[in-house]
């Protein structure tokens, strides 16, 4: 069970029980968020070694994380360069450069980590059920993952944005500094921050790699579940 559904909080921070967290408290839950992370980071370049994408199911995938390959492509190098570098600057030093070696090698783990998690995490639109079942989730790497009912949305379209201020009740999940779908909901959603906080959303803007056939698919779904679930309007013969 992740670290999130540890304790119950309401929206300022305050447990369940009524009795406000300690900072003792606070600094615990935030290391277990961090480490949780890391962890499912490491855990996706695994994934994508074997090929195996997490959490489609029944739905289809949609990937994001093709804009981004270029920039995590250079920081991968800027990383490798930079323990390089390292290595020659403390030659005479074996035991300080055993220690900056390591951390440079998990720095890059992390860096691919970041890539096979936007690879292996891709958003999934699942319209199998009914309108109450079916859902888009918008996810981004492992930080970001938010299950969103069809039911609630009540508009959607293909809009590139780059600059984004932030707002309550929106939420920007950029690639690449700039997002290409926004949706509006009819309902708030209900997201969690990289830390767990809890936040309602009725605006999501996120980014796709193919961000014309996600939207059409997502107003296609969106007729489908709703006709389901629409009253039969055939009249009933009388008994």
């Amino acid at each position: 069970m992740s670290a999130a559904a540890d304790t119950v909080t309401t929206a300022g921070g305050v447990p369940a029980s009524g009795v406000p967290a300690t900072g003792a408290v606070r600094t615990l839950r935030t290391v277990r968020h961090l480490v949780a992370h890391e962890v499912r980071l490491l855990a996706s370049i695994a994934r994508w070694v074997a090929r195996r994408p997490h959490g489609i199911g029944r739905g289809r995938a949609f990937s994001y994380g093709r804009g981004q390959g270029a920039m995590m492509f250079g920081f991968g190098f800027v990383s490798v360069l930079e323990s390089a570098c390292m290595a020659v600057l403390l030659r005479n030093h074996p035991a300080v450069h055993r220690v900056v070696f390591a951390l440079d090698v998990y720095t890059l783990l992390l860096i691919v980590g970041m890539h096979a998690a936007s690879v292996t995490r891709p958003h999934v639109l699942d319209d199998t059920g009914d309108e109450n079942e079916a859902f888009l989730r918008i996810r981004r790497a492992v930080h970001v993952d938010v299950r969103v009912p069809l039911a609630a949305i009540a508009s959607v379209r293909r809009e590139l944005v780059t600059t984004h201020e932030k707002r309550d009740g929106r939420l920007d999940l950029a690639i690449g500094a700039q997002t290409t779908i926004t949706l509006e909901l009819s309902s708030p959603v209900r997201h969690f921050t990289f830390l767990g906080r809890p936040k309602d959303v009725t605006l999501i803007r996120f980014h796709a790699d193919e961000p014309e056939a996600l939207v059409r698919e997502i107003r296609t779904a969106l007729e489908l579940t709703r006709e389901r679930t629409a009253p039969s309007t055939s009249p009933v013969r009388p008994v």
